[in-house]
């Protein structure tokens, strides 16, 4: 999916999808970097689920722009329909409105694969105002002075907003529980909101049989995963008692069974962020 398709700075570098395997091969995605991702889950399954005015009434009294960040972003189809959506603009309309869109919210997208990034880089109809780089995000090395460069542009520390769109069990996969931890840790410092759709647990099992199906090995960490079962209950346990987080809502569940789920950080790192500015 639009996933972090994360790996440690301890394992191997994949080389990017048109390096690595026919595209006819979906197993052959361990990071999730699907190729033609969109196509089988349509961005607007997620983004119908999501209320009209949401950034209005999450932020009411903060300054503008926004900043968001979607990791994960593949080839940014979503990343783009969720712009789009957040800021009430119909398809056509793109570049004519950018100056004005740019006034509400930049959106910074990353994924692991640069072959994805470059085509989301192409098609992009908000260049001015939506940034997709080449991350991998469970680098810290990597993502620390990236994500801290962006942000003082905008005189931030964090962003207001993060998506996660099925992301988290590419991370687990490849970097198993404590992976999966840390980046949820790191995700729920580094803003005030995060929206996220957990895969649930069949999809784990699903992505193992692909792998195998191609005579692969298995994911490294997939029989050894206590962190296993309802996904939606694990992921939102781990946030709000690990992470300092709460539950906002849930916007419900795309026809594909994944919840879209919102938190909130309690955090006083990302209080008085409109008093101060």
């Amino acid at each position: 999916p639009p996933g972090p398709r994360p790996r440690g700075a301890e394992e191997k570098m994949a080389a990017p999808m048109s390096e690595r395997s026919p595209a006819s091969e979906p197993g052959a995605a361990p990071y999730g970097n699907f190729p033609n991702y969109s196509r089988f889950h349509p961005p607007e399954g997620r983004v119908s689920l999501l209320p009209g005015g949401l950034l209005r009434s999450l932020f009411p009294a903060a300054s503008r722009p926004l900043l968001g960040l979607d990791v994960g972003c593949n080839s940014g189809e979503l990343s783009v329909a969720l712009y789009r959506h957040l800021l009430g603009l119909q398809e056509g309309e793109g570049s004519l409105d950018q100056p004005a869109a740019g006034k509400d919210l930049n959106l910074l997208c990353c994924d692991i694969d640069p072959v994805l990034i470059e085509r989301a880089q192409q098609c992009s109809p908000f260049p001015a105002s939506i940034s997709f780089a080449s991350l991998d995000i469970m680098d810290s090395s990597a993502r620390e002075p990236f994500l801290s460069s962006y942000l003082g542009r905008f005189g931030h520390s964090t962003f207001d907003i993060i998506f996660c769109m099925s992301v988290t069990m590419w991370i687990h996969l490849n970097h198993g529980d404590s992976g999966l931890m840390e980046f949820l840790s790191f995700l729920s410092s580094l803003c005030k909101y995060l929206l996220i759709e957990p895969q649930p647990w069949k999809c784990y099992r699903a992505a193992a049989r692909r792998l195998r199906k191609l005579g692969r090995n298995d994911f490294d960490h997939f029989r050894s995963l206590a962190i296993n079962g309802d996904m939606v209950e694990r992921i939102t346990q781990i946030l709000t008692k690990d992470c300092a987080m709460e539950l906002v809502c849930c916007f419900g569940s795309t026809s594909w069974d994944r919840s879209l789920l919102l938190f909130k950080s309690n955090s006083s790192n990302h209080e008085g962020r409109e008093s101060s500015e």
